[in-house]
């Protein structure tokens, strides 16, 4: 499989790129619009053809390129169910199956976060948003976030994926790509609490809000426009 990953400076946001080598099929997760142009380029270098752009939750923190890739390219766009954002062409749940080519993305619904987050898993890759950072997890006091929930969404399901699956998170604040579940289950010291220390701890956390976050949460629900 092709694979980029993919990094926008100004949010901090990591951007996937994945593609069938044969049939040159490809996936963008967590597209940033102020990137289009670049991620534009790069399939047209690698002559790949966008089948998927596809967010992992509704960012507060960059506006997404959806609407921008779908116009350029006519794939389709995707987000949760939950977020219900009219936009979009698919309507994410649990255990929907993308294709490209030979590969299947599955569909992980992992709320938390935000109530519409997804992760996606293919083949031994984990791409999980903001839902399992690296040695971290994301923020639970947007509207509609959950600490109890999202305890839920990484002990219950991503924490029962194979240890070697590569867990490749929507940001990371300290110079870190990837990691596994592996390490996050031996060395995350969120998830070293019971849901109780978890659900005080993501409470106590008094994080600023992202600089974007007016202007993010409306772009979004509208795909970032074309």
């Amino acid at each position: 499989m092709i694979f980029r990953q993919l990094f926008d400076s100004a949010s901090w946001t990591y951007s996937f790129l994945l593609a069938d080598e044969d049939t040159r099929e490809a996936v963008i997760i967590d597209s940033v619009r102020e990137q289009s142009d670049r991620d534009l380029t790069l399939l047209k270098e690698l002559d790949l053809t966008l089948v998927y752009a596809i967010d992992t939750h509704i960012h507060a923190d960059h506006i997404t390129a959806l609407g921008r890739l779908r116009a350029a390219t006519g794939c389709q766009t995707g987000y949760s169910i939950h977020s219900e954002v009219p936009c979009v062409d698919l309507n994410l749940k649990d255990g929907d199956v993308l294709t490209f080519g030979r590969h299947s993305l599955k569909v992980i619904e992992t709320p938390g976060h935000t109530p519409g987050c997804l992760s996606f898993l293919v083949d031994g890759m984990l791409f999980s948003g903001d839902a399992l950072l690296i040695r971290g997890c994301g923020r639970t006091d947007f509207p509609g976030g959950d600490a109890a929930a999202l305890y839920h969404s990484i002990t219950k399901k991503l924490l029962k994926l194979p240890d070697s699956t590569l867990v490749y998170p929507g940001h990371d604040y300290n110079g870190k790509m990837v990691t596994t579940i592996g390490e996050e289950r031996a060395h995350n010291p969120r998830l070293a609490l019971d849901e109780a220390g978890f659900v005080d701890l993501m409470g106590n956390l008094n994080l600023p809000f992202p600089k974007q976050l007016n202007d993010a949460l409306p772009a979004n629900k509208a795909c970032g426009g074309s």
